[in-house]
């Protein structure tokens, strides 16, 4: 999506563990609906471990710890919707970094604390239940199935809303993708930020470990 906010340097990504689906008694009981319905059924909300590199891209040795399978195909579909313009063209490396991504995706929400993660659970379930997938989201393939175009249709439709609940929803999706995404030092040439000083590189030890 060309339209979202650039972030930059002086306007860099921001990510506030109370920014949340803050959508009200009548969102909370909805989504705490759905999300036990969507276990009953049989969703996989089990986080999905280890994945197989070999069509995924994903790092072998790297094990999910908060995001199932089906969460990792729902961003599989909205990633190439939410970057569309800075995301790499060649195939191989396009899918690679859309695997990157999910995976600090993944490393971010676990360090949210047990409040955020399951106001998240909850999202994911109702975009991963069929019912209400079709529904509120108008997303009628399942996730694997859903085309860029179809995918950036329905984050539009989420990103305007004038309900709370979708609209809450839209904006939860896309800060924990932006941050996991731009946050990357492979992404900072793309909002202008030049990385630490060099004097920082040298006497942070995160930076020598990286």
């Amino acid at each position: 999506m060309l339209d979202q906010p650039i972030h930059t340097a002086e306007n860099p990504p921001q990510l506030s563990r109370r920014s949340f689906l803050k959508t009200g008694v009548g969102g909370a009981l909805f989504l705490g609906t759905v999300s036990m319905t969507a276990g009953l059924t049989g969703c996989a909300t089990a986080p999905a471990g280890r994945i197989s590199p070999v069509k995924s891209r994903m790092d072998a040795s790297y094990q999910f710890q908060f995001l199932s399978k089906d969460d990792i195909a729902l961003f599989e579909a909205l990633l190439p919707a939410l970057f569309a313009g800075a995301l790499p063209e060649e195939p191989n490396k396009r899918q690679f970094e859309i695997a990157a991504t999910i995976e600090r995706i993944d490393q971010g929400i676990v360090q949210f604390g047990a409040p955020n993660q399951k106001e998240l659970r909850k999202l994911f379930d109702l975009l991963n239940f069929a019912p209400t997938r079709i529904t509120l989201a108008r997303v009628w393939s399942d996730w694997p199935s859903v085309s860029t175009k179809e995918a950036d249709a329905f984050l539009k439709r989420w990103r305007n809303s004038r309900l709370g609940l979708l609209n809450n929803g839209y904006i939860a999706l896309s800060k924990i993708a932006n941050v996991a995404f731009y946050g990357h030092q492979n992404q900072w040439h793309l909002t202008g930020y030049p990385g630490p000083p060099a004097w920082m590189v040298e006497a942070l030890p995160q930076f020598k470990n990286a």
